[in-house]
């Protein structure tokens, strides 16, 4: 019954939708401005946009609704991660593209040379065969064009469309790609809401902060980043090391979204509104949204990390994942400091050299030890048959890693990697040693209950040379 309340739902939902999207794009046509509402750069067909992902969304869930506990339901959610994820890089790279490009631009404006009063620098720029020339008014200029692009919808369907795909891959399987027993043993809806919470205390935490007198001084970056470690570390105590990674990514996301929406857009709303009306301007409403703004600029490096972070699991199988978190996002942050100085071609003879040792510092310290004296060098003293082997593997890893997987969630192989051979296995040493053995992130979460035993025997066979016998 309450499959079909819920489609039943979802269908009204769609339609709805599909009707209000249809007036608001015929109304926007009708208009020579193309709808925009007020002075807020807001267009019909920009809402228009947003009711499309929203009717995107209740699609999908019809789709899942009809296909649920069917042989169709793995396939729609690798579809599904497939085309959300593909989403959001493209967002993502148009906003952190216009970020890098704007905080270049603001760093390199000649501000001294034949520049006009009203302005506050500009910049010849070379670029696709062609010469620009790109002007900043202090304030605004005396008339506002009526073409004036707002660099907004960017960030907005790059928060969207990551939010989306950690449902898709960690929520929709939260009890699998989530929780981590043995790290925390909480219910799956327990997970998803601490999530979810976090993301929004996070905000308000970070927002008070900057709003306090503390943002105009150097302890601000301290705070902030003793902050963003805490968040890290309570990350790593409820959630699995995979999932505390993308969390503490999208808890970023959210700043740096919370930051366009609730101070850089109403700043620059209010901008144009006082042009238009010819009323004075708050001169701090300007210098918010550019320290805001800046801000954004430094997330951007540990957030493509963390994206990115998910298939090395040398940086999230680390036995203090959070620690590990916690220092590449400092180097990473270094780095692109330096880069911000050099772009206001200021020196800075210890900054990126700091960075560079940090980030090999991270290197050294997630490499693989050796482990005298331990069971896996007691194991090693016969030689291992290929036979116990593959008994392992087809125990404990064949659930995902097979042609045709049994696993509840990955319906096919994960990244293509088979075991259904000896062959197979002998092939993939390295990463059984990467994953199952150094790391121990594989299997995920330790689904298949694999032991150190085990994992000493599999250590033990490749150190022998995995040699089929």
């Amino acid at each position: 019954m309450i499959q079909y309340v819920t489609l039943l739902s979802l269908l009204l939902a769609f339609l709805l939708l599909l009707g209000v999207i249809f007036a608001l794009q015929r109304v926007g046509r009708t208009r020579p401005d193309g709808g925009v509402v007020g002075t807020s750069g807001f267009t019909l067909a920009g809402y228009s946009y947003a009711l499309i992902l929203l009717a995107v969304v209740a699609g999908v869930g019809i789709c899942y609704v009809l296909v649920r506990d069917s042989l169709w339901a793995g396939h729609l959610m690798e579809w599904l991660n497939i085309v959300v994820r593909l989403m959001h890089i493209t967002f993502g790279i148009a906003w952190i593209g216009a970020s890098f490009y704007f905080v270049f631009l603001e760093n390199a404006l000649n501000r001294t040379d034949n520049v006009r009063d009203e302005l506050a620098g500009n910049l010849w720029a070379v670029h696709g065969g062609g010469f620009y020339y790109l002007e900043k008014y202090k304030s605004a200029p005396p008339q506002i064009p009526k073409s004036l692009h707002w660099f907004k919808y960017e960030a907005y369907f790059t928060w969207l469309s990551g939010f989306s795909l950690l449902f898709v891959v960690y929520y929709f399987n939260a009890s699998s790609m989530l929780i981590d027993p043995r790290v925390l043993d909480i219910s799956p809806l327990a997970g998803v809401g601490i999530g979810v919470v976090s993301f929004v205390v996070g905000w308000l935490v970070y927002d008070g902060l900057s709003r306090t007198a503390l943002v105009r001084s150097k302890w601000f970056m301290v705070v902030g980043f003793a902050i963003a470690a805490a968040f890290a570390y309570f990350y790593a105590e409820v959630f699995s090391a995979r999932a505390a990674y993308i969390h503490f990514g999208a808890m970023l996301g959210t700043l740096m979204v919370g930051n366009v929406f609730f101070t850089i857009i109403p700043a620059q709303k209010a901008m144009v509104r006082a042009a238009t009306e010819g009323t004075p301007l708050d001169p701090q409403l300007g210098k918010n949204a550019l320290a805001r703004s800046l801000h954004n600029n430094y997330f951007t490096l540990p957030v493509l990390f963390v994206m990115v972070s998910n298939h090395f699991p040398s940086t999230f199988g680390h036995a203090y994942p959070w620690a590990i978190l916690a220092a590449i996002t400092l180097g990473t942050a270094g780095v692109k400091h330096w880069l911000n100085l050099r772009e206001k071609h200021q020196s800075n003879a210890w900054v990126l050299p700091a960075s560079v040792i940090l980030l090999l510092g991270v290197v050294f310290v997630t490499a693989p030890k050796s482990q005298p004296g331990s069971a896996a060098t007691a194991a090693c003293t016969e030689v291992v048959p290929m036979s116990r082997v593959n008994q392992i593997v087809q125990t404990r890893c064949v659930q995902c890693h097979s042609s045709q997987p049994t696993d509840d969630v990955f319906k096919s192989p994960p990244n293509g990697v088979v075991y259904d051979t000896p062959e197979d296995i002998i092939r993939l040493k390295d990463k059984i040693m990467q994953r199952v053995v150094v790391t121990k992130t594989m299997p995920q979460n330790n689904k298949t209950h694999m032991t150190d035993e085990e994992r000493d025997i599999l250590r033990c066979w490749i150190e022998q040379g995995a040699l089929n016998n």
